[in-house]
């Protein structure tokens, strides 16, 4: 027949210590020369958080981000898309002063037909406000350069 196996249990007990009271320091006056440290130490972390490293992007970056914006539009059926030089730094690289080759980026990637809806009245055109309109309608290869 079946036999029956006993089983004990053992309980272990865990000592728990005694919680220490600890009393409250009172403050002391601190000595000049203390603060000098203290004020070394911060300066010294506010440096070490400022060495951060500004990668800016090229200008092929910027074609890139224009031509997909471009194909994408025109895959939704849509005549054109309008790009601001300020609107597209701010979507790639926000706060970073990179105005100079997104402007140039832009103004690469027109091609005939495209028209300028906000022209900057500096002659080499880079400015925040720059605003071009490209159709996107016949986005071949042939299409000459603006």
């Amino acid at each position: 027949m079946a036999e029956k196996k006993e089983t004990k249990t053992v309980k272990t007990e865990t000592k728990k210590e005694p919680v220490k009271k600890v009393a409250a320091k009172k403050p002391t006056a601190k000595k000049p020369t203390e603060k000098k440290a203290t004020t070394k130490k911060v300066t010294e972390k506010k440096t070490a958080t400022k060495k951060v490293d500004e990668t800016k992007k090229s200008m092929q970056d910027y074609i890139d981000v224009i031509n997909w914006k471009k194909w994408e539009a025109h895959h939704m059926n849509w005549l054109y898309i309008e790009v601001n030089a300020g609107d597209l730094l701010t979507e790639c690289e926000a706060g970073v002063d990179n105005i100079e080759t997104c402007c140039k980026a832009i103004l690469e990637c027109m091609l005939e037909g495209d028209a300028f809806i906000v022209e900057p009245k500096v002659k080499a055109k880079i400015a925040n406000s720059l605003t071009v309109r490209y159709y996107v309608d016949n986005l071949s290869v042939e299409r000459k350069k603006y």
